[in-house]
């Protein structure tokens, strides 16, 4: 790598403030293009946004969609350029409109490096970088796509979830390949399947594990949130968090609590999110007799979530899965189907126990071995803790986005400051970190 043949500067002698003024820099001018800057990949890309050094980057977002995220994005000093027309549905004219408007912003603002995010935006990002000779190209693989095929057997197949158009997208995607520099992925696996699917190239893809803010997330059980959802103490409780569409499978997650009710009448079901899906999972949950409580979308959904007792993810695919990262950093044990990147996260018997996609009696079964061994199911929710605070830290993932960027750029590595070797020791894994077998390091 270019970085390694040049050595990075000792640390200063002094304070910043005890020595004279250093000239102003010429920083590195950053755009993220992501097609709706909201929860989820969203929330992903503004942690990667916020936690550059903002002395070494200039740093803007690109995107559509409306929120929370955005007022943070501002607070934070962020440079913005609101899309509205920015969706994730194919419109050719509107499409072509928003390629027109990134062209003009990147040729203005001449930036360095252009980081796509998610299908329609890593298509037209980098198809815009490269009409407005952008330097530096990288992709960030949040999961993968249903054109995708699952080439590791970690994932379900999604193709008769878009029947329509797949040779098409698959087309664009393995188009858009050579105009890139480097692709990220969210884990292993996710990098692993896009290589094999052609979507990445080989040497060209590295891995960031997608971090969450650690400090909005409750260390362990917050005492308010089982009171708030009017469960009393001793009922075991199982609960999932997401949006309530077909990825998510969550008709899966009523037919797995109406089995766990059977086995264990005593247990307790919450639903955190809201969808498309919700109308039917209130009918399914009629049919089959069994209570499920739904919170609707929560701002607050990790703090909920720190009252279950079983955290559970029936999806279909998943890249990582912000809730379950979430879940897992407040010290909850998780019950997940056995898809992409779910399986470098969840380690078996270690961190949570996986299940078969489509499987709803083997996530039944699975919830009621958690609930059956409190201890056992109590140790994997520490584990949990343990991996997520070490490998999903801001710094974390920012540090190893900063490495790839310098590489690609040619740039030497940033000068070590107070406390650098203790970032380097928890980007590595401390000794302390658990190695689960199938956990990434």
């Amino acid at each position: 790598m270019t970085t390694g043949r040049w050595m990075p500067a000792p640390p200063p002698v002094l304070e910043p403030g005890r020595l004279p003024t250093r000239p102003p820099r010429n920083r590195v001018k950053l755009l993220h293009v992501i097609t709706r800057l909201e929860a989820g990949a969203g929330g992903n890309t503004l942690l990667s946004a916020i936690g550059m050094d903002q002395q070494r980057y200039e740093v803007w977002i690109a995107a559509g969609g409306s929120g929370p995220l955005w007022e943070r994005a501002d607070q934070a000093g962020l440079r913005t350029a609101r899309i509205p027309e920015f969706r994730r549905e194919v419109s050719p004219a509107r499409d072509a409109a928003i390629l027109a408007r990134l062209v003009r912003l990147i040729r203005a603002e001449r930036f360095a490096i252009v980081h796509v995010h998610e299908a329609k935006a890593g298509f037209l990002g980098r198809l815009a970088a490269a009409l407005s000779g952008t330097p530096v190209v990288v992709v960030t693989l949040h999961g993968r796509d249903p054109w995708w095929r699952a080439a590791s057997g970690t994932g379900t197949e999604l193709r008769e979830m878009m029947p329509n158009r797949l040779w098409l997208y698959s087309a664009l995607e393995r188009m858009a390949r050579p105009l890139t520099d480097a692709f990220v992925a969210v884990a292993p696996t996710v990098a692993r399947d896009a290589i094999q699917a052609r979507v990445a190239a080989p040497g060209r893809t590295d891995v960031a594990a997608s971090a969450v803010d650690l400090a909005a997330i409750p260390y362990d059980r917050d005492p308010s949130a089982r009171a708030e959802l009017g469960i009393p103490p001793g009922d075991p409780v199982a609960g999932m968090v997401g949006r309530l569409d077909p990825q998510k499978a969550p008709l899966d997650f009523v037919r797995m609590a109406a089995r766990v009710a059977d086995l264990r009448p005593g247990a307790r079901f919450v639903v955190v999110g809201d969808g498309e899906l919700k109308p039917d999972m209130l009918r399914l949950a009629r049919s089959l007799g069994v209570e499920v409580q739904f919170t609707g979308f929560r701002h607050d959904a990790a703090r909920l979530a720190s009252a279950f007792d079983v955290f559970v993810v029936s999806s279909l695919y998943e890249g990582v899965g912000r809730s379950v990262t979430e879940a897992m950093a407040s010290g909850r044990p998780v019950v997940a189907t056995a898809v992409d990147g779910l399986v470098d996260l969840v380690a078996h018997g270690a961190t949570g126990l996986l299940a078969a996609p489509r499987d709803p009696a083997g996530l039944a079964a699975r919830v009621v071995w958690l609930l059956d061994h409190p201890g056992e199911a109590a140790r994997m929710g520490e584990q949990a803790r343990d991996l997520v605070r070490a490998l999903f830290t801001p710094e974390r993932m920012c540090a190893v986005l900063d490495e790839i960027y310098s590489s690609l750029l040619g740039a030497a590595p940033p000068a070590p400051a107070r406390g650098a070797r203790r970032r380097r020791a928890v980007r590595d894994g401390s000794p302390g970190m658990p190695q689960a077998n199938g956990a990434p390091r």
